[in-house]
């Protein structure tokens, strides 16, 4: 389907009979919606409109898959705040609403409120409900009472901390600021629990990550979860929270950036062709290669060992069918618990035999075979221009050509795959909660999960750990280098990030060079393209309905299989009611893009030129990095906005007296009749 505007009408129109009575109850649910929502899309004051039984209706299980998608794709955008209408000759239109143009704190609500549909929608959910009471249950601990709320710090007394230090010479400030607040870093890991509480840390990330504006959901690949605490007080009170987990696989700004964009990186290789460029060129060709397993494409005589030598077409073309054979089978036949991310193993046999019934299954088979196939094609262009040796000239002629150009494509590709996930890492939490925020104790959790501590955490955690895709891959285990180069993270909103903007620290105290600093660089905006804007409503219905359409194929959520399996599967189940998928996957949110490089060659690292990354600071200062970095936000932050009283004024609001009126209490949404408002969450 061909781009459109931000400002054109979209016509959707599912394959229902014409005339008969799915196609009239789709257009009765779109006069509905678009009955209650405002006929405008300007910045005037949107009304409330409470819409019950919206959901609902797009739910009942009275429709057919089909009809019950599609009403719940057009409830979702109405959620969002698109137009919707119905013209003249009974067609469906909506329209995305505009942003441009907005004023900043009209469009932070607006996206907030769109958050919190979905936030409050798992808060509602009796599981979530549960934990939150169990958490702020009191119990007792080492002849203690105790609950999370022992974990908040009183607002009152903190203000007072702050007021009494006020006086303090600049000098001792440093100090001084250390008797109040007294940061420091703790790594949340499974089955550990609170020295002072004796809660689970898991339960306390979980339940301040739920006072968060948007829902909270786990992540695919590595991740680490990080507490920052108060040693200044009993309890040692959370300060913040954060993550780091995989980075994601695609973002246009950030490849552009670290040189990772194929056009980009074409252009830069045409104006300097180097020998060194072909070496590398090789290097990862063959490395990808010889990493494959292979045991079964011989026993099987798909390949002869000759082949590998001296690749030609016939047996790229039969590899190419065979892979796409071998996935035609795993989505008819795969099981999620087939291909389960891999546990303990009893010893070295187990673990061989493990990685090997991974890589015949049909996934990895499919996987393995168009991987050969494309590195093959990819050393036969290599030996045509290169040869054994080299060259600049070659190199330049290689890339002149249209085979040429497409093979650095492909092997750029392997490259960042090879990288992107244990290299690099996104912030995917990082904030202060109540009432450290209001004296920007977000910028100091987001200059720790840049800190030398995390990045040594994160080499320890991830040593010994066998790369899934990797190993599945190889039928052997592979463990890659845990050495974090690049974080980078996006701001929840698209007008500015407080939090981020202004992140700058020299490195000298952390070990590093006088003339280097560790500092959040803003790469741009996103391209707002996602499934954030869908409800698990939706993405459930667009599932049952792949399922008959494809026969009771799988949408599967495998690690392994590809792009993140939610937008598998909205792309698909779009498609198949033949609905503008494009243009309604771009839910026009855009982020701000930032990037933190740890080391100095971090493009060179992370294209696999480099085999030694060169940091910027000094990895074996944890504990004194953490301390210096404290002192930097205490003298670059705390220390000015504690001399603005309207500050500790707010801070003085957030108290522990029964009933709690805390902002790092959860808030639990109202249970009405068990159907939320389509936009009571909207204010402006």
């Amino acid at each position: 389907m061909s781009r459109r505007t931000a400002g054109e009408w979209l016509s959707l129109s599912p394959p229902f009979p014409k005339g008969g009575a799915e196609c009239i109850a789709f257009r009765e649910h779109a006069v509905q919606l678009a009955r209650d929502m405002p006929d405008r899309d300007d910045d005037g004051s949107i009304p409330q409109h409470e819409l019950k039984h919206a959901q609902a209706q797009a739910t009942s299980v009275k429709y057919s898959a089909q009809l019950r998608a599609a009403l719940c794709v057009l409830t979702d955008l109405a959620r969002q705040r698109w137009l919707i209408r119905v013209t003249d000759n009974e067609t469906v239109e909506v329209k995305r609403p505009h942003s441009r143009d907005r004023d900043p704190t009209r469009e932070k609500a607006r996206i907030r409120s769109q958050e919190l549909v979905k936030r409050d929608e798992q808060l509602r959910e009796p599981s979530t409900r549960r934990f939150v009471r169990r958490m702020e249950k009191t119990t007792f601990y080492r002849g203690r009472p105790v609950s999370i709320f022992s974990l908040f710090r009183d607002g009152r007394e903190l203000a007072s901390s702050l007021r009494q230090l006020r006086s303090q010479l600049s000098e001792r400030r440093g100090g001084a600021f250390g008797e109040a607040i007294d940061p420091y870093l703790q790594f949340v890991t499974d089955g550990t629990r609170c020295e002072q509480t004796g809660l689970l840390l898991r339960d306390v990330w979980r339940y301040f990550r739920h006072t968060w504006t948007n829902q909270y959901t786990s992540t695919p690949g590595r991740s680490m979860s990080i507490l920052v605490r108060d040693r200044a007080r009993d309890f040692h009170p959370v300060i913040g929270i954060g993550a780091i987990g995989s980075s994601i696989m695609q973002i246009r700004q950030r490849d552009m950036w670290i040189g990772w964009h194929p056009e980009t990186f074409l252009e830069s290789a045409s104006e300097a062709p180097s020998a060194q460029l072909g070496t590398w060129l090789s290097k990862v060709v063959d490395g990808t290669i010889n990493e494959i397993y292979l045991d079964d494409f011989l026993e099987e005589q798909l390949i002869d060992p000759i082949d590998l030598r001296q690749p030609c077409p016939d047996v790229i073309a039969r590899l190419m069918s065979y892979g796409k054979k071998q996935r035609g089978l795993h989505h008819r036949f795969a099981k999620g618990q087939d291909l389960k991310r891999s546990g303990k193993h009893k010893d070295d046999e187990d673990i061989v035999g493990h990685w090997q019934q991974k890589a015949r299954t049909h996934l990895y088979r499919s996987k393995r075979a168009q991987t050969l196939a494309e590195m093959l094609r990819a050393r036969q262009v290599l030996r045509k221009f290169l040869g054994q040796s080299p060259s600049a000239h070659g190199v330049r002629q290689m890339l002149k050509s249209v085979g040429g150009r497409r093979t650095v494509k492909k092997v750029l590709r392997k490259a960042k795959a090879d990288h992107v996930g244990i290299a690099m890492a996104d912030i995917t939490v990082c904030g202060a909660v109540a009432p450290y925020n209001h004296i920007l104790g977000g910028k100091l959790v987001s200059m720790l999960l840049v800190s030398p501590a995390v990045v040594g955490a994160y080499r320890e955690r991830y040593l010994r750990h066998e790369s899934e895709i990797a190993s599945s891959m190889a039928g052997r285990p592979v463990v890659r280098p845990s050495q974090l180069v690049l974080i980078c993270t996006t701001s929840l909103y698209s007008v500015g990030s407080s939090q981020y903007n202004r992140l700058r620290m020299p490195t000298e105290a952390l070990g590093g060079l006088p003339t280097e600093c560790l500092q959040y660089h803003q790469l741009g905006k996103s391209l707002a393209y996602g499934t954030s804007h869908f409800s698990r409503d939706t993405v459930e219905a667009l599932v049952a309905l792949m399922q008959q359409t494809n026969n009771g194929q799988r949408v599967n959520s495998i690690f392994g299989e590809g792009a993140s399996p939610k937008l598998r599967k909205v792309r698909e189940g779009l498609e198949a009611l033949h609905l503008p998928t494009d243009n309604l996957l771009q839910h026009g949110r855009k982020r701000i893009l930032y990037s933190v490089p740890l080391v100095r060659n971090f493009r060179e690292f992370l294209i696999g030129m480099d085999d030694e990354p060169e940091y910027l600071f000094d990895l074996s200062m944890t504990e004194q990095g953490t301390a210096a970095i404290v002192g930097w936000w205490t003298n670059r932050w705390l220390s000015r906005r504690v001399m603005d009283n309207d500050v500790l004024a707010r801070v003085e609001e957030h108290t522990l007296v029964r009933p709690i009126r805390h902002g790092a209490r959860v808030t639990l949404p109202t249970i009405d009749d068990g159907q939320e408002f389509l936009f009571d969450d909207l204010h402006y």
